[in-house]
């Protein structure tokens, strides 16, 4: 009996991080249908996209804990999927300059992400995100939200509110995007110069 619940176990954790990965990588596909409902205007299924992204990247972090913890590919792979979703509707919005969101502040975040993608392609395990590129994370999914707030949830001063209070929360997630990839190279140059002691 003992023996039968320990696999019971072992099979439910790892259906569990299957699903985890499933989710993760259904997030990486979202931004090209972000861009296209966004191109044709197609706010309010933009929206819906994106938000559906947004749950997704909780609902695969949940999943992930049932299971006692995910899998290397999982913690490489999450913090990809949520750049993808996030950069994808930001550079459409900046290149259609529909907001004052400068192409400059658009150019830091996709270095920041790229310089994180390359250092951690170099590790030899994945680490899962600290908390402050968690919160990062966190405060750029609501900021888009808001900024893409379709005009169908009550009309156009609404709209124009939301969009005003997403640009607000814009920048504090820039800033923790800096310093939070600031404080992951220093912390990996200092674990590498104390292993080549």
């Amino acid at each position: 009996m003992f023996n039968l619940s320990s696999m019971e176990k072992r099979s439910y954790r790892s259906k569990a991080r299957v699903l985890a990965n499933i989710l993760t990588l259904t997030r990486f596909f979202l931004g090209l249908p972000i861009i296209i409902c966004l191109s044709y205007s197609l706010e309010l299924s933009a929206w819906l996209f994106f938000l559906i992204g947004g749950l997704s990247d909780w609902l695969d972090g949940y999943f992930a804990r049932l299971s006692g913890g995910g899998t290397v590919l999982g913690a490489r792979l999450d913090p990809l999927a949520d750049k993808v979703l996030i950069m994808s509707p930001l550079i459409w919005i900046a290149s259609n300059s529909l907001l004052p969101i400068p192409l400059w502040a658009i150019w830091l975040l996709i270095s920041r992400e790229f310089v994180i993608s390359i250092w951690r392609t170099g590790q030899s395990f994945g680490a899962p995100a600290s908390k402050q590129a968690k919160l990062k994370t966190l405060l750029q999914f609501i900021s888009l939200l808001l900024i893409m707030w379709p005009i169908s949830f009550g009309g156009e001063q609404v709209k124009y509110s939301m969009q005003l209070y997403g640009l607000i929360l814009f920048w504090p997630s820039l800033l923790l995007a800096i310093t939070s990839a600031i404080a992951y190279i220093t912390k990996q140059i200092i674990i590498g110069q104390k292993r080549n002691r």
